[in-house]
């Protein structure tokens, strides 16, 4: 059965390296650290201290500040980076066919906070004095709501959420869509915005956050390295415009690359230890590879979930040795997380832009706060300068609680 081709023609961000992607890229490429102490609340009482925090967003830039005040702050930084997106595939703000653009986007926890507010009011003050807007304001889905009324996309639309892979589907689903042929455009992403008290703390409980960097946040992610300790919890939004190929090439739209191959996997192992064999992370890379007609060794690069944390850097590290056997040397492996933090449902949409603009510029960002070799962590992690390379094809991976897993994979265009 013939597939349509489907290519990356937009790219958006909302991140704590900037407000656009092209900003992004280029404080990755400088090996900049976006992680911080924590502003959004008191957090002197908490073992970690220290997040991925949007400096100085302000939704009113994006859209009608009393509707900013009714939505979650994780659909206000969505709609935001899809703003961007869509302007940067040069499309108008209203899509000429809207029942053939579509709108796959993802979020890990949602807009949890405006459920919490409304708790709150609820126990202090009773019913009577409960916004209306409570529910609607934080569903996990109101992303995929603001992206599809604000650029007028009625085709088919979903919102995924399966932890921290849930950009990498969204954007693979997207995919989906136009290969089958039920959309031309497709807006796809991911978005997290929670930095609260129990989110930092019901992570700090699970031990997975590191608690000797709260001095000096910057080096706290450092993926792969031997001093690492847990992953910096982070916030973001990252948006990708998919497009069939033939409707982007009719309207001479730029390609930054093409998406030849994703899959999803469960471990089924548990649900926030990873398994030490990484069976289900080698289940979503071959089949990611099986799906885009492509063998181990067409790969180049390999962008890592590489979330800073002792038993996922090395699980990864042996799925891919496992995968990719003696190649696995040979291949540039970066951790955009090392910069960035762990954005959640936001990670693997930023890592597929990233992969994009690898290809695009034949450029690989480092993976900074590499100082410590883990004998158990032995590949090219692209330490701490960046390097030019000539991308053909990427692979890009994201492992999540709940053992659930995706994978994608982009190349060149040609």
């Amino acid at each position: 059965m013939k597939r349509n081709r489907v290519v990356i023609t937009g790219l958006g961000a909302i991140t704590v390296l900037g407000p656009t992607a092209h900003l992004f890229w280029e404080n990755l490429l400088q090996g900049k650290s976006g992680i911080r102490r924590i502003t959004q609340f008191d957090a002197s009482n908490m073992p970690c201290q220290i997040a991925g925090e949007i400096p100085e967003f302000d939704p009113g830039e994006y859209m009608d500040r009393k509707e900013a005040r009714r939505i979650s702050r994780a659909a206000q930084i969505a709609l935001a980076a899809s703003i961007y997106a869509v302007a940067d595939a040069g499309l108008p703000n209203s899509m000429p066919e809207p029942e053939r653009a579509g709108v796959v986007y993802g979020t890990a926890i949602g807009g949890y906070e405006r459920f919490d507010e409304g708790i709150a009011t609820l126990r202090l003050h009773g019913v009577d004095r409960v916004n209306p807007f409570v529910i609607p304001s934080g569903i996990p889905n109101l992303p995929a709501f603001m992206i599809s009324r604000q650029f007028r996309c009625f085709g088919p639309s979903c919102t995924i959420t399966t932890a921290c892979a849930t950009g990498t589907q969204a954007v693979g689903e997207a995919a989906e869509y136009i290969r089958r042929g039920v959309a031309d455009i497709v807006v796809a992403g991911g978005v997290e915005a929670l930095i609260r008290d129990y989110a930092i703390g019901g992570f700090s409980a699970m031990r997975a956050l590191p608690v000797n960097y709260n001095d000096n946040p910057q080096a706290a992610s450092r993926p792969f390295d031997a001093k690492r300790e847990g992953f910096v919890f982070s916030e973001g939004a990252g948006t990708l415009i998919l497009e069939d190929l033939e409707h982007a090439q009719k309207r001479g739209a730029r390609i930054y690359a093409e998406v030849a191959g994703h899959a999803t996997s469960a471990d089924g192992y548990h649900v926030a230890a990873p398994d030490p064999e990484a069976a289900g992370p080698k289940r979503a890379m071959r089949w990611a590879l099986e799906d885009a007609g492509l063998q181990p060794k067409d790969v180049d690069y390999i962008n890592a979930h590489g979330s800073s944390t002792p038993l996922n850097d090395i699980a990864e590290t042996k799925a891919i040795k496992d995968i990719f056997g003696e190649h696995a040397y040979e291949l540039a492996i970066n951790s955009t997380k090392s910069m960035i933090g762990h954005a959640m449902g936001a990670s693997g949409a930023l890592e597929a832009m990233v992969c994009a603009l690898s290809i695009y510029h034949g450029m690989l960002h480092p993976t900074i706060n590499y100082e410590y070799p883990d004998p158990e962590c032995d590949l090219d992690y692209v330490p701490n300068q960046a390097r030019q390379a000539n991308v053909n094809v990427s692979l890009s991976n994201s492992f999540g609680l709940g053992g659930q897993n995706a994978c994608l994979v982009l190349k060149k265009f040609t």
